[in-house]
C-alpha cells in the first residue's frame, strides 16, 4: 500500500521570513507582548527591546516554543544619558545582522511619572516621558530608515488621549513626527501610522485590585462596555497595519478604544 508521510510545516502568515521591531515588548500583559504575539502567530521574526533583560528573555522562551519563531532579544533604554542613541544604533544593526532586514517598526515603549499635575512635574520627570518616549520614537526610526526603504516597510508609533502633562507632550510630538515621517517617507513606499490604544493590561489590573470604584467608573465610560485585549484588538490591529492590504494608509491616528476616544 502506499504510504503517505505528513510534514509539520512552520508556522506560516503574512509575516513569515519578515522582521519586526517591538519596544517595550517584553513585559507580560502589555500591549506590547500582545503585539508580539500577534506577530509571532503570524510568523515574524521579531526584535524584542526593553529596559528589563529578564523578561525580554522569558518573553523570547515563550514567543519561540509557542509560535516557531526566532527572537532576538535586546536590553536598550532611551533616557537622557548620551549613550542612549548608541544603545539604538547597537538594536538596530543586532537585527540586520540576526535577520538581514527590517520590515515593520513598532515604537511602543513609553515610561513617564504617573498621576502629576502639569504644575508640580519636576524636570526630571519631564525629561522621562519625552526621552523614553519622543526620542525613542526618533532615535528608532532614523536608525531603522534605510533597511524600511528596502523593504518598503510600516512604521506604528503609540500615541494617547489620557495622561498628564510630560505624557501627553511626549505623545502629541510622536503624532507630529509620524506625520512627518508618512510625508517624507511616502515616495520610498514606507506607511507611517499611529495607535492610540486602551487595553486591558497588567498595569491596569493592578489599577482595579487598588481602586475598584474608580475601575467600574472608567469602565462605564466605554461604549464597548470592555477594555480592549493587548493581542486581539490591538496586535491584530497593527499586524493589518503593516501588512501590504494597507500601505496606502499613512499620516493617520486610529483609536482603538472602544468607541471612548472618538474624533470628529
Amino acid at each position: 500500500p502506499r504510504i503517505i508521510k505528513f510534514r509539520l510545516e512552520k508556522n506560516m502568515g503574512i509575516f513569515t521570513g519578515k522582521t519586526a521591531i517591538i519596544t517595550g515588548g517584553g513585559k507580560a500583559k502589555s500591549i506590547g507582548y500582545g503585539i508580539a504575539t500577534a506577530y509571532a502567530k503570524e510568523g515574524a521574526n521579531l526584535v524584542l527591546t526593553g529596559r528589563n533583560e529578564q523578561k525580554l528573555i522569558d518573553a523570547k522562551e515563550d514567543l519561540e516554543k509557542l509560535y516557531g519563531v526566532k527572537v532576538l532579544a535586546v536590553q536598550a533604554d532611551v533616557n537622557s544619558n548620551p549613550e542612549s542613541e548608541q544603545s539604538v544604533k547597537n538594536v538596530v544593526a543586532k537585527a540586520v545582522k540576526e535577520f538581514g532586514r527590517i520590515d515593520v517598526l513598532i515604537n511602543n515603549a513609553q515610561a513617564s511619572a504617573s498621576g502629576v499635575p502639569l504644575a508640580e512635574h519636576t524636570l526630571e520627570q519631564f525629561n522621562l516621558a519625552i526621552y523614553s518616549g519622543l526620542y525613542a520614537a526618533f532615535l528608532y526610526m532614523r536608525e531603522c530608515y534605510p533597511y524600511l526603504k528596502e523593504t518598503k516597510g510600516s512604521v506604528i508609533n503609540f500615541a494617547s488621549g489620557a495622561g498628564q502633562a510630560s505624557y501627553a507632550a511626549a505623545k502629541e510630538g510622536i503624532r507630529g513626527l509620524s506625520r512627518v515621517a508618512a510625508t517624507e517617507w511616502g515616495k520610498d513606499g514606507i506607511n507611517v501610522n499611529i495607535v492610540c490604544p486602551l487595553a486591558f493590561t497588567a498595569q491596569l489590573e493592578n489599577f482595579k485590585a487598588a481602586y475598584p470604584e474608580a475601575y467600574k467608573k472608567n469602565l462605564k465610560a466605554v461604549p464597548a462596555g470592555r477594555f480592549g485585549d493587548p493581542e486581539q484588538d490591538i496586535g491584530r490591529v497593527c499586524v493589518h497595519l503593516g501588512s501590504p492590504d494597507f500601505k496606502y494608509m499613512s499620516g493617520e491616528t486610529i483609536t482603538l478604544e472602544g468607541g471612548l476616544g472618538q474624533r470628529p
